[in-house]
This record gives structure tokens, sequence and C-alpha cells, in this order.
């Protein structure tokens, strides 16, 4: 993997909560900070597109991350994104068939701790460098393809369908 493109668009990773009574606002990418602790040793660039919650990312807003992807030079990407419409935003992302492009969020954010964050992040890092050119989904401790795997909202986890 010669460089690796991140992609940020906010999402529960990023997020930050005040207290208990106040509602949360999506932060700085957490995932450059977490690679530079990590020691890795590969280069990467972040690029910061959005910062929302996923369910309020629009189908303009795919499109602006399938344009920022399409522009990037990398073959290796790896896409920051909520969880609730990350299958949504993977299935726009097919249309690039000359990338591998690795989806990964969180289900509670990166400054918690105990967050699946940084096993998340870490296993799409492994994914984006080992897979064919193509579109996946990292949560959970696994590799999805996203037109297999929906959210499970009420176990907070992906799981297959079909």
């Amino acid at each position: 993997m010669d460089q690796l493109c991140i992609v940020s668009t906010g999402g529960t990773i990023d997020k930050i909560y005040f207290d208990d009574k106040s509602d949360y606002q999506i932060g700085e990418p957490q995932i450059g900070g977490m690679l530079r602790e990590l020691g890795v040793s590969f280069p990467f660039t972040v690029i910061p597109i959005l910062r929302k919650d996923s369910l309020h990312i629009s189908d303009d807003d795919r499109e602006l991350i399938r344009a920022t992807i399409a522009a990037q030079p990398a073959r290796h990407v790896l896409v920051t994104h909520g969880t609730d419409t990350m299958v949504e935003t993977a299935r726009v992302l097919a249309s690039l068939k000359d990338k591998t492009i690795v989806l990964t969020g969180a289900l509670s954010p990166a400054r918690f701790r105990g967050s699946d964050a940084e096993f998340n992040i870490g296993t799409a890092v492994g994914a984006v460098q080992s897979l064919p050119p193509g579109v996946y989904i990292a949560m959970n401790g696994r590799i999805w393809d996203p037109a297999r795997v929906r959210k499970n909202v009420e176990a907070n986890r992906f799981e297959s369908i079909g």
C-alpha cells in the first residue's frame, strides 16, 4: 500500500458528549491521531468532508463522498462513517471500480473508554491493504459485503442478510 486516503464523514466515532443533559457535536476526525499514536508504518492523509450523524447524510452528501474518493489518486481508501446509513453509502461507492474502499465506524465514540473504534479501524486498515478492488464494510470484527449486510439497531451490531 503506497498511501492510505482516509475520508472522514462524521458519525459516532467522532462524537463529543459534554454531559448527560446535553446533546452531542461531531468533533474533529479521531482517526489520524489514533493512527499516529499507534505508530503505523504507512503514509496516510485524512480528508474531512462532512461532520454529520449518518442519519443526516443526504444523497447529495453521498455523491460528494463518491466524487471526493474518485478524485484521489490513492487506490486504497478508508472511510469513517456513521453506522446507521453506512450500507447505503457503500452501495453508492460501488460504482468506483479501480479502488479498494473500506467503510468503518464505531458504535460508541472513539473518545470513550471501551469504544470499538480502535478495533474497527484496525480491522479496516488490514482489510484495505489485503482485499481486491471493491467496496467493503469493516465492523464487529468482520469484513462485510455491503449487498449482504445490515445494521441490527436493536442488537447494535451488523449482521448478514439474505
